[in-house]
C-alpha cells in the first residue's frame, strides 16, 4: 500500500517535512506501507532541473515560475491519481494559504482514493468543501494512527 502525505509546503514550517518524516517511518515500521512525499520529490525535481532558487522567480521571471510550478503540480497530481492507495493530510494553518493540498484533497475525492483528515483548525475555520471531500477526520494523528491500524493491519 501506498500513502500519499498531503499539507502545506509554501507557506508551513519546513515545508511541513518534519511530521512527514514521522508519518513515513510510522507507516513503514507498523504498516509496512510506503509512501509518496511531496516534499522529498519537489527536492529532487529542484535538484534535477538545478531550479534551487524557483521561489525567486515568483517575483522576477513569473513565466519561468509558473513552468516550474507547473512541473511540481504534475508531479503531485501522478502521485495522487496514479500511485496513491490512500491520502494521509494534515489540515493545519500552514495549508491555509497555499492550493495544493486543496487540489490534493479534491482530486483524491474525485477519484475515490481515500482520504484520511487530520484537522488541527477549529471545525468552524475548516473548509465544508475538504471536510467533505474527506473519508475520516482525526484531531490527532494519534487517532489516526490507531485507525489506520485497524484498517490496514
Amino acid at each position: 500500500m501506498i500513502a500519499y502525505l498531503s499539507g502545506g509546503m509554501e507557506h508551513a514550517v519546513n515545508e511541513g517535512e518534519d511530521w512527514r518524516n514521522k508519518m513515513t517511518e510510522w507507516l513503514q515500521k507498523n504498516l509496512g506501507h510506503s509512501v509518496i512525499d511531496p516534499v522529498k520529490n519537489s527536492r529532487q525535481l529542484v535538484d534535477e532541473t538545478q531550479s534551487h532558487d524557483y521561489r525567486l522567480w515568483k517575483n522576477s521571471d513569473r513565466g519561468k515560475y509558473k513552468a516550474f510550478v507547473r512541473q511540481l503540480i504534475r508531479q503531485d497530481l501522478d502521485g495522487v491519481i496514479n500511485k496513491a492507495d490512500y491520502v494521509i493530510c494534515l489540515w493545519d494553518e500552514g495549508v491555509v494559504k497555499g492550493g495544493g493540498t486543496h487540489g490534493e484533497v479534491t482530486i483524491a475525492y474525485h477519484y475515490n482514493i481515500p482520504v484520511y483528515l487530520v484537522n488541527t483548525l477549529p471545525f468552524d475555520e475548516l473548509s465544508g468543501w475538504i471536510f467533505s471531500c474527506s473519508t475520516e477526520m482525526f484531531s490527532q494523528f494519534t487517532q489516526l494512527k490507531k485507525r489506520l491500524l485497524e484498517l490496514y493491519k
